[in-house]
């Protein structure tokens, strides 16, 4: 396939230090999907609020990714754009705010994620009531779901639709529903969908167990793997540190050491854009060796570490990827 204007500047331009280990891996993930590897993308920081569903969506449309591991803050974020876009602010002097200024963005219902504020009432609470719908129906069936699958069940009715104000076609949570994309969301507690559920089971109003636990993601993530690990096996693209790379990775190890199933296959690529500087206990910082150590990756298995900006980097990879 004739790579576009994008990937001919990348190739041309990026040939030394973290610009060539873009190109490295983005021909790295190329490969192993001809040779039909599986991959999963893991989403940490604040991908969605960066807006990556501009690039990842397309990834998911042309079948590039075939599972995601993402926080909560992730999940709901891309949707939360979606519907709210418009009344979002921006701050490009962000860093000179006073203590009095960053007070005033919350008396006026302004989250600040670095230079960009989510709208309270647009975003959080108009994605609430449709969840608690949700979330009161499951229950009122005795049923129980994983995080992601009650938010495509809001997506996929299309009661959002009124709401949105992008394109969906840059949404990543839109086309993830529409394929029901395996995800898995390690964590979920943490973040604002999560308060809100917590809120209603300390009201009364629901009962915990309703929507699935992390241990339960783990038992998902297991049964995905089995599946989908044979042949060229599958690859680990890490988006940033955090719980949503360090949680999935760790499927691998608890297979063949806790199972004590011997034919679990390694990861079979493996890539990170991290800005976490190496350091002493940092595990979003430490180098793909060491994950060697732990039974995550072989000695063999292609391993890219991208130390730049995920907000940079991630689109351009995808791009590559992509043939743009």
């Amino acid at each position: 396939m004739m790579k576009g204007p994008i990937s001919q500047f990348i190739e041309h331009n990026y040939r030394h230090f973290n610009a060539a280990a873009l190109v490295d891996a983005a021909k790295g993930y190329e490969q192993h999907l001809l040779e039909g590897g599986k991959m999963l993308i893991s989403l940490g920081g604040a991908m969605s609020t960066a807006e990556l569903g501009v690039s990842l969506a397309e990834m998911i449309r042309q079948d590039k990714v075939h599972i995601i591991s993402c926080t909560g803050a992730n999940l709901e974020e891309d949707v939360m754009n979606l519907v709210a876009h418009s009344h979002y602010k921006r701050i490009p002097n962000w860093r000179d705010l006073t203590p009095e200024q960053e007070r005033e963005l919350l008396d006026t219902h302004f989250n600040r994620v670095t230079d960009t504020c989510i709208p309270e009432e647009e975003a959080f609470r108009r994605l609430q009531q449709h969840l608690e719908d949700v979330w009161y129906a499951a229950e009122a069936k005795g049923e129980r779901y994983l995080p992601h699958e009650f938010l495509y069940q809001v997506v996929n009715s299309g009661v959002l639709e009124q709401y949105y104000e992008i394109d969906p076609k840059d949404s990543w949570i839109v086309e993830a529903a529409k394929k029901n994309l395996p995800i898995v969301c390690p964590g979920w507690e943490d973040s604002t969908t999560g308060n809100i559920f917590a809120s209603n089971v300390i009201k009364g109003n629901l009962q915990a167990s309703t929507v699935k636990s992390g241990i339960e993601y783990m038992i998902y993530l297991t049964e995905w793997y089995r599946a989908n690990s044979g042949g060229k096996g599958v690859g680990f693209f890490q988006v940033a540190g955090g719980i949503s790379g360090d949680f999935p990775i760790c499927v691998v190890p608890m297979m063949y050491q806790d199972l004590e199933w011997e034919d679990v296959p390694f990861w079979s690529y493996f890539c990170q854009i991290s800005d976490s500087t190496t350091s002493y206990g940092s595990y979003s910082g430490a180098v793909p060796n060491e994950k060697i150590t732990w039974g995550k990756l072989d000695i063999d298995t292609p391993k890219f570490m991208i130390e730049s900006d995920a907000t940079i980097v991630a689109p351009l990879v995808f791009a590559y990827i992509l043939g743009q």
